[in-house]
């Protein structure tokens, strides 16, 4: 079996975090942006620092990199992949298309 794909959208996230056995979440954004509004299950660590502790995360399922619009996810996806991290897949519009799309109680910004 091959790679997931690079990206999902909001729906199918939805029902992977609904399965029995439900992907990790990374979200990249900065502290601030978390402050707004997150994911409670992800692990936070910033885009500029993930070159630094990308081992921290798990590999042992689907791991969803999540973002404000899906363009910093998109870049981690990538820098994961050529580290040997297949697993990784970018969130579609990011948190903002989650909101939009599914939780629209999620606070926006």
């Amino acid at each position: 079996m091959g790679a997931p794909p690079i990206e999902i959208d909001a729906v199918a996230f939805d029902r992977l975090r609904r399965s029995e056995t439900p992907p990790s979440v990374l979200d990249v954004r900065e502290p601030w942006e978390l402050a707004l509004c997150r994911f409670a299950e992800s692990i936070d660590i910033p885009l500029a620092t993930l070159p630094g502790r990308f081992r921290e995360l798990p590999l042992d399922r689907l791991l969803i990199v999540v973002c404000h619009h899906g363009v910093r996810s998109l870049s981690a996806v990538h820098w994961l992949r050529t580290q040997g991290i297949e697993n990784a897949v970018s969130l579609r519009g990011g948190i903002d298309a989650w909101a939009q799309e599914i939780d629209t109680a999620m606070r926006t910004y």
